[in-house]
């Protein structure tokens, strides 16, 4: 790990901070460091969820000076490792929660649009605006935000490049939570404690029928969801979580 992006753990949970003053600018170091830090916290078996923070801001895009003199040879070598990055972000198994203070535009929003959850200060700022530099998203914009807010929305927003309120991006399914600014990293931390205490084979089977499910027809979903389903049976989390319900009620189990 360098210097722009680090990592720690609180129990459970881990925290990946961004750390590139004053906007988390992602320039190329930063997406091999988001990557490294993804890669870190997936191998600890201790890790029960994740949560992505920036401090004053989540982060306001790629780094536009890095890339404005590329050609097209130079963009198709250099591109694949800022997808990448948030790829690796997306493939992590377990919960993952980004607390967006301030700016996520660009890249920043499509990073946290690789997380699971999004919790946003009041004050966030969101969007796409790529489309004003003359070139489009290129780290899963046109398509997790598609998935998100649906076809209409996600277009209007990368056609305009118009940037939005928490309280808009509330209204359309963009962020799952608004809350005040500085309340923002300890509610993340909150719930992402709260999803720790969940099974962790549930979570991840949760995770791959969502992600992969939505790929496919709903017959193949489907039969994707029952073969997790029974996948479990037989597990100590299945028999915990069963075993405690029917001595306590619901809610009641402390799974290992």
């Amino acid at each position: 790990m360098g210097n722009l992006v680090n990592v720690s753990v609180a129990g459970s949970v881990g925290l990946i901070s961004l750390n590139r003053p004053p906007m988390n600018v992602l320039n190329r170091q930063m997406q091999d460091e988001i990557a490294q830090a993804c890669a870190q916290l997936n191998s600890d078996d201790q890790v029960r969820a994740v949560v992505l923070f920036g401090g004053e801001h989540l982060a306001a895009g790629a780094d536009v000076k890095e890339m404005a003199q590329w050609t097209h040879e130079d963009a198709v070598r250099e591109a694949p490792q800022l997808q990448n990055a948030f790829n690796a972000l997306a493939s992590i198994p377990i919960p993952t929660i980004a607390a967006m203070s301030g700016y996520a535009l660009g890249g920043g929003l499509e990073l946290a649009l690789a997380c699971d959850v999004r919790i946003a200060g009041t004050s966030a700022l969101m969007g796409q605006p790529e489309i004003l530099l003359g070139i489009i998203t290129g780290a899963g914009g046109t398509q997790r935000l598609s998935r998100l807010v649906g076809v209409a929305r996600a277009k209007e927003l990368l056609f305009s490049g118009r940037i939005i309120k928490a309280d808009e991006a509330l209204a359309m399914g963009l962020v799952n939570e608004v809350v005040a600014d500085d309340e923002v990293l300890d509610r993340a931390m909150t719930l992402a404690g709260e999803l720790a205490k969940r099974p962790r084979q549930a979570i991840r089977a949760i995770k791959v029928a969502v992600d992969q499910g939505i790929e496919m027809d709903l017959d193949s979903g489907l039969k994707l969801e029952l073969d997790l389903f029974t996948e479990l049976f037989g597990t100590r989390d299945q028999q915990i979580g069963m075993q405690s319900f029917l001595e306590h009620g619901p809610g009641k189990a402390t799974f290992e």
